[in-house]
């Protein structure tokens, strides 16, 4: 079982990403949650990388910014960890 904290989180009104996230202390207005290997979730089945134009796997964004966050499915926590291993 891995230890990683995967969180679903919605960044737009259609934008669903399943990621790794890490809370950080930042001054108000700086980001302050990082995002690891965040994937655009459409179903269990497909899944792809949130920003397909870079290679870059940690991406920094404000709290502020997250409309919610919720606990994936196990189903969906496993295949995340199956496309991030």
């Amino acid at each position: 079982m891995s230890d990683k904290v995967v969180k679903c989180i919605l960044v737009g009104v259609d934008t669903v990403l399943i990621t790794e996230m890490e809370e950080l202390f930042a001054d108000i207005g700086d980001p302050d949650c990082k995002l690891i290997n965040p994937y655009r979730f459409y179903d269990v089945e497909k899944m792809e990388p949130w920003i397909k134009s870079s290679n870059q796997t940690e991406y920094m964004i404000r709290s502020s910014d997250i409309l919610t966050i919720a606990d994936p499915t196990s189903e969906v926590v496993e295949k995340y960890l199956e496309l991030t291993a």
